[in-house]
């Protein structure tokens, strides 16, 4: 699955448009490496996102192409909250 998309599916931002903004300013970075918005997401990746006062680092658990509200943080797994 797409970063950008992953990003929106999860609710952890709001539009593909946003993610795939951060994704281009290089705010995101996957296993440690910057990545872009069509980098693609494998069950266990490590995500991190650099927003202007914080970070969140988690891990990829789940793929899916849509899920309801509710199910949304099952997707990840928080790591780190900075």
């Amino acid at each position: 699955m797409r970063l950008d998309k992953f990003l929106k599916v999860s609710r952890i931002l709001k539009r593909r448009t946003v993610a795939a903004e951060a994704c281009t300013a290089g705010r995101v970075d996957v296993n440690g490496r910057p990545a872009k918005p069509g980098c693609q997401l494998k069950v266990g990746d490590l995500v991190e996102v650099h927003f202007a006062t914080a970070s969140l680092t988690f891990k990829v658990k789940m793929l899916k192409e849509s899920v309801k509200k509710d199910e949304a943080s099952e997707m990840y797994e928080i790591i780190a909250e900075l």
